[in-house]
């Protein structure tokens, strides 16, 4: 029998044969459009994203209306998991900041499926508690290192979702998502350029020193990596 072709998300790739092919007939493709909102905190789960490309940033909204990102997934993620392992609403916005595809289906659907099926249940555990990493990771970044750095980590991760060194990100998003106000990245964003880090122009940043950036950012931009590839290929 010919192996039956998995769209390019990492979790869909990492299901046995059989796994996938049972949720293969709920799997639909859609289109990411850059500002869509794909959960909203406090709002009930209805579907769920495994992103092909693309980048959603996961935010948390404060009370004096900032907002900060504390995790940021694309093709080795889910945006919904939670939802599939339980049955509540969701505690975070999660807001599409680089346009792409992603296959999605029902959370009924996949909830069902990780009630029949103990290998994708583990899955998903796992995958959540990348994402519980990465959000500590972020919790620390912000707390001890500068705006520079945090930056740095952040377009790195981009890159790696995206494979592009183009990312459509405005400097007052860039703001927002790390917590900071938009001078500060207007600052940071005219040094990188005078180093050679980055080109940057009506919303568009173009990375020229990969090198470079890695070496500006702290270590919690390799340590989620680390993480992430850890618990995501951990055998059953």
């Amino acid at each position: 029998m010919q192996a039956v072709s998995r769209p390019p998300n990492r979790l869909l790739q990492l299901l046995p044969a059989a796994e996938f092919q049972s949720l293969q007939p709920h799997l639909e493709t859609v289109e990411l459009a850059k500002g869509a909102v794909l959960t909203e905190a406090g709002a009930p789960v209805q579907y769920v994203y495994l992103p092909h490309s693309g980048v959603v940033s996961v935010m948390v909204g404060l009370s004096e209306g900032q907002t900060v990102e504390v995790a940021m997934l694309g093709r080795d993620s889910l945006i919904g998991t939670s939802a599939a392992l339980g049955d509540g609403p969701a505690l975070t916005d999660a807001i599409v900041v680089v346009p792409g595809a992603a296959s999605v289906l029902k959370t009924g659907d996949l909830r069902a499926a990780t009630d029949r099926n103990v290998r994708l249940r583990k899955l998903l555990v796992r995958h959540e508690q990348a994402l519980l990493v990465q959000a500590q990771q972020s919790a620390a970044c912000y707390a001890s290192h500068s705006v520079e750095s945090r930056l740095s980590r952040l377009l790195l991760r981009a890159r790696d979702l995206t494979d592009s060194e183009g990312l459509p990100l405005t400097q007052e998003f860039l703001a927002q998502m790390i917590g900071v106000r938009r001078n500060a990245v207007s600052i940071v964003a005219h040094a990188f350029q005078q180093a050679g880090l980055v080109s940057y122009s009506r919303g568009h940043i173009e990375i020229r020193d990969i090198d470079g950036l890695r070496k500006t950012s702290c270590e919690c931009y390799a340590a989620v990596r680390t993480q992430f590839d850890r618990l995501l290929n951990t055998a059953d």
